[in-house]
């Protein structure tokens, strides 16, 4: 086997420390809404509209404006991010504006944005 392809000869588990990790996990099923949270936020107009009720709740024809899609898209993400708990809406007569969710989501992106610049 040549040194570029070695890998750890001898298997070392320590039992103590996975069946600590192990009892703290998450459940799988817990993972799994997570991953779909996450890549939910993956989606740069997703995200970009997330950005965008993170400083002022907004109408659909404002966050058109804003991320320069059409409002026919920005609906369907909307849904989504709807779906995902991500935000959230308010009627005002015909007008519905549309804000984060919680301050859990608000977290969320203000510490991607503190790791992505710093």
């Amino acid at each position: 086997m040549s040194a570029d392809n070695a890998i750890c000869s001898a298997i070392i588990i320590d039992q103590q420390k996975v069946d600590r990790v192990n009892k703290t996990l998450p459940p799988a099923e817990e993972t799994k809404e997570m991953a779909t949270l996450f890549k939910a936020l993956a989606d740069p107009t997703r995200l970009r509209i997330v950005q965008s009720l993170l400083l002022e709740e907004l109408c659909v024809c404002d966050l058109s404006t804003i991320v320069k899609v059409s409002i026919s898209a920005i609906s369907h993400q909307l849904r989504l991010l709807r779906t995902m708990r991500i935000v959230k809406y308010r009627k005002q007569g015909k007008q519905v504006y549309y804000s984060l969710n919680d301050e859990h989501i608000t977290q969320l992106i203000r510490t991607a944005t503190e790791h992505v610049r710093e």
